[in-house]
C-alpha cells in the first residue's frame, strides 16, 4: 500500500505529481536539511556533490529545478551555471555564504534565478523554489511583446532586435519584460527589483541601473528606455 502524501510546507496534503530538484551541494548537513525540506513539499530530490556529476545528471533526466551551491570541489557553482545555462534555460536558484554584490551579479548575469545566502530558512528556500517555478509558468502562456524594432517572445525566452536573435542573461531578459509590460509608467527601482530579483534580494538598485545599461547596449533602447531622474525607469512606445 503507497503512503499518503505529505503535507506540503502550507501544511494541506496535495496529490500533485512531484517536480525534480537537483541539488548540487557538497556539505553534508546542508544537503540533508534541504532534502529534507523539499521532499516534505513533495519534490523529488537528487542530491549530487559535485558539477560534473550534476552536467551528466542534467543530461540524462529531466530537471524542474537546480540548487546550486557556489562553493563546490572541482569546478565551482558559476562556472557550473555557465554551462546549464548554456544547453539549458531550467531554473537556477543559487546557494552562497558570500555577501558580495560582485559575486551576486556575476550568477544573475550567467543566469541564475535567485540567490539564497547562507545560513538560510529551509522554508524560505522552498518558498522562493516555489515562486521561481511560478513564474516560469505564467511566463510560457504569454504573448509576444514589442518596444520599438525589439520583440519579445516569452515563451521562447527569446529578444530580437531588427529581426535579430540577441542573448540576454534570464535577469536582462525579465526585466525588459516587466519594462514592456508597464510601457508608459514610471517604475521605481525598488519596484523593478522586487518584480525582477524579488522582494528578499540581499543586493541593492544599483543592480537595476547595471541591468538598465546592458539592455541599452544589446538592443539599441536607449530613447526607448528612459531615466526618469528622480523616480525610476520608464519604456515608452513610439
Amino acid at each position: 500500500m503507497s503512503a499518503a502524501a505529505p503535507p506540503s510546507e502550507s501544511g494541506a496534503p496535495t496529490n500533485r505529481a512531484p517536480r525534480t530538484v537537483l541539488l548540487i551541494e557538497d556539505e553534508e548537513s546542508i544537503g540533508n536539511l534541504v532534502r529534507t525540506y523539499f521532499a516534505r513539499d513533495q519534490f523529488s530530490v537528487v542530491w549530487l556533490r559535485s558539477g560534473e556529476e550534476a552536467l551528466l545528471e542534467l543530461a540524462s533526466q529531466k530537471i524542474d529545478l537546480v540548487v546550486l551551491d557556489i562553493g563546490l570541489p572541482g569546478i565551482d557553482g558559476f562556472e557550473v551555471c555557465r554551462r546549464i545555462r548554456s544547453r539549458s534555460q531550467v531554473p537556477i536558484l543559487m546557494l552562497t555564504a558570500r555577501d558580495e554584490e560582485p559575486d551576486r551579479i556575476t550568477g544573475f548575469d550567467l543566469g541564475a534565478d535567485d540567490y539564497v545566502l547562507k545560513p538560510f530558512s529551509p522554508r524560505e528556500l522552498v518558498a522562493r523554489a516555489h515562486a521561481i517555478l511560478r513564474r516560469g509558468r505564467q511566463a510560457a502562456y504569454q504573448d509576444v511583446l514589442r518596444l520599438g524594432e525589439v520583440e519579445v517572445r516569452r515563451s521562447e525566452r527569446v529578444a530580437c532586435a531588427d529581426d535579430q536573435e540577441v542573448k540576454l542573461t534570464n535577469k536582462e531578459f525579465d526585466l525588459l519584460t516587466v519594462l514592456i509590460e508597464n510601457a508608459g509608467l514610471v517604475l521605481t527601482r525598488e519596484k523593478l527589483l522586487d518584480e525582477v530579483w524579488g522582494m528578499t534580494y540581499p543586493g541593492d538598485t544599483r543592480t537595476v541601473d547595471v541591468h538598465i545599461a546592458q539592455l541599452r547596449r544589446k538592443l539599441g533602447l536607449q530613447d526607448l528606455i528612459v531615466t526618469v531622474r528622480g523616480a525610476g525607469y520608464k519604456a515608452v512606445r513610439e
